[in-house]
């Protein structure tokens, strides 16, 4: 073989190896990228459940303690009922004038766990004795709160206070036989 062509065969083998090299590059690049894309996604995965058990751990204790004061079933018209008598006899111990009391339609969205007794009732009295009242009727633990309340001087009275309150109870419904 001549120099010349031992020349040729060294730079012909240089060329190829180096032509190998990027091509064996470019395709360790390529698995480098869809590794990189894989530990995005898992570190992705990672956080999604690190937020999924932070949340399962805070709504475990708001679960725990629905289950542990859940109401027992009752029909929509026993509820009302109670809630109307409940606010009466609340008003008339905390020596309250009643000026009028609506039972609204209640809300019983199919599908929900819970419906809602409503009663809309219009008192007056003194400042002091519609606190009392309001935290005799506002029990997280019996589902019952006032949700829409609007005070109003007395015109008449500069000491009473006109008020108007929805109060609202939560309730399981009744299950229909079929």
């Amino acid at each position: 073989m001549s120099p010349r062509e031992k020349k040729l065969i060294v730079l012909f083998s240089s060329a190829g190896f180096l032509v190998v090299n990027l091509l064996g590059l470019g395709v360790l690049k390529d698995k480098q990228g869809q590794a990189e894309i894989r530990l995005g996604q898992a570190r992705q995965q990672l956080e999604t459940a690190k937020l999924v058990q932070a949340s399962r751990e805070q709504v475990a204790g708001e679960i725990e303690w629905l289950a542990q004061h859940e109401p027992a079933p009752a029909a929509n018209q026993d509820v009302q009922t109670q809630l109307q008598q409940l606010c009466e006899s609340a008003a008339k111990e905390q020596s309250l004038e009643i000026k009028s009391q609506k039972p609204l339609p209640s809300d019983t969205t199919a599908g929900r766990h819970y419906h809602r007794a409503k009663i809309e009732i219009t008192l007056t009295g003194p400042e002091q004795a519609l606190y009392k009242w309001f935290d005799q009727l506002n029990s997280p633990e019996l589902f019952r709160g006032a949700t829409r309340i609007n005070l109003s001087p007395n015109k008449d009275d500069d000491s009473k206070i006109d008020c108007k309150a929805i109060i609202e109870q939560w309730f399981v419904p009744l299950v229909a036989e079929g």
